[in-house]
């Protein structure tokens, strides 16, 4: 048997590889849109992909189920479990199977049998791996996609939360406490291979170890620490991540059916002539690192790094009208790769960085000033302190006299920012918000400031910060 493991860093997304070496067949599980990947390990280990598989819809990412159906004809296996408003809309125009709880698919000898998950989203399955062709009549792992992951477990409240299907957070935190009963009886031996890693917002608390085994997560997870329903419901729906908007789109692309890619590309360069007029009249996005774009940058552009593109890119970005890049010729493929990850695929054109550095069209700067030069006229009200981090940030600790504004929401809340006032902000270490920063000045806001170093400077050089109730000041 042949089992490799794919880890895309941006988005937390692990993918696999399994395989029977004896037959040369092969199957991936919950891949990435980024199908290259797996063509070119399929191809030094000579192996065949033969089919895919999704344990649900994803809402993080696209998935590259289709892509790969289309390009190489590799046969879908997707749920058949959960309502009629979950299903995979596009299975139809493929040769597919439509897997319930029992069902099995296999990669030759390797067998997968269906386990029906719900909770994480209604249709969600996990799939247990036997090895029948090296004699085992017993399994060795289980596929787990988003339902348990290494020290955590999949969060219940998307649906309501990301789609607005409002109502479905409590009953989907029922499922996943039933779930949860099911995955105790497996045997503690078998190896749990989850779809994401530490940083992603599927879940609360993921660990960063790619794997675990069944019995270490029965006695050291915090979610499978509990016997009573309401206590793990009350667990499990406090303190998640605020869900990315875009969340909500990727649920029904991947239910659609995304469109296909084809071999990368890379989108048009544009003259750096029609720059300004470019970024007049569209979204255009910087990618340089914070620190190099709050020293020098193009009035109306907005930051983002490659870094945070995925995270961030889903929640600022209008995904009915294009955006434009000024980008380096370096991170240009990473970023490219991660927009169309996330579904961006309406890319207009880029910008050479250099190029546009060399034209004199990086004239702004955003200050970055550090709590000592900011303490005093944040107490006197001179300056606004906006904290752009999720709430369960902001209830461990903030900085005293600050307001919150989640950079998630910004650009639907920037309309509450006065432009006649002068606004620092803050994160935990100062990338956040810059792009916070930036989003205020392309609104208008001429008189932003960058808290250098974020609340980890604070702590270093400043007071003591405090700990904020759920009442905490917001701007929504």
């Amino acid at each position: 048997m042949l089992l490799k493991y794919f880890y895309d860093k941006a988005l937390a997304h692990a993918s696999y590889m399994v395989g029977c070496q004896k037959t040369g067949e092969a199957i991936i599980i919950d891949p990435g849109r980024d199908i290259e990947q797996y063509l070119e390990a399929a191809a030094k280990e000579s192996m065949k992909i033969v089919g895919v598989a999704d344990t649900h819809i994803h809402a993080d990412y696209v998935s590259g189920a289709r892509e790969m159906a289309e390009r190489i004809g590799a046969r879908l296996f997707v749920s058949d479990e959960g309502p009629a408003e979950w299903k995979y809309e596009y299975a139809k125009d493929y040769d597919h199977q439509l897997l319930k709880d029992g069902d099995t698919f296999a990669a030759g000898n390797v067998e997968l049998k269906v386990m029906y998950t719900p909770g994480h989203t209604p249709e969600s399955i996990s799939f247990i791996l036997t090895d029948k062709g090296g004699g085992a009549d017993k399994p060795m792992g289980i596929f787990t996609g988003d339902f348990v992951f290494v020290g955590s477990i999949g969060r219940p409240d998307l649906l309501e939360e990301a789609a607005g299907i409002m109502g479905t957070a409590e009953p989907g935190a029922r499922d996943l406490f039933k779930s949860i009963q099911k995955f105790n009886e497996l045997p503690d031996h078998l190896q749990v291979w989850p779809a994401h890693g530490a940083g992603s917002a599927c879940g609360k608390g993921l660990g960063a170890i790619p794997s675990s085994t069944v019995g270490y997560e029965k006695l050291f997870n915090p979610a499978l620490q509990y016997s009573d329903e309401q206590e793990f419901v009350d667990y499990i729906l406090s303190e998640q991540p605020e869900a990315p908007r875009y969340f909500a789109l990727m649920k029904r692309v991947n239910k659609e059916g995304p469109a296909i890619l084809g071999e990368p590309k890379l989108p048009r360069k544009m003259r750096v002539d029609v720059l300004r007029n470019t970024v007049a009249n569209e979204m255009v996005v910087d990618t340089a690192v914070s620190r190099k774009f709050a020293t020098s940058h193009v009035m109306g552009t907005i930051n983002i790094q490659p870094k945070y593109i995925a995270m961030w890119g889903g929640s600022l970005l209008d995904y009915e009208k294009p955006v434009f890049l000024i980008s380096s010729e370096h991170d240009l493929p990473e970023v490219v790769r991660i927009l169309h990850k996330i579904g961006m695929d309406n890319i207009g054109g880029y910008f050479c960085a250099d190029e546009v550095a060399d034209g004199g069209f990086n004239t702004e700067h955003i200050p970055q000033e550090s709590p000592r030069q900011l303490v005093s006229r944040i107490k006197s009200g001179e300056v606004q302190l906006i904290d752009v981090r999720g709430l369960p940030e902001r209830h461990e600790e903030m900085i005293p006299d600050s307001r919150h504004c989640f950079l998630g929401k910004m650009i639907q809340n920037i309309d509450q920012f006065d432009p006649a006032k002068t606004y620092a902000y803050q994160c935990r270490t100062g990338g956040r918000s810059v792009i916070a920063a930036s989003i205020a000045e392309r609104a208008g806001i001429k008189n932003v400031i960058n808290l250098d170093g974020g609340i980890e400077a604070w702590k270093l050089e400043m007071l003591p910060v405090e700990t904020a109730s759920h009442e905490t000041a917001t701007i929504n």
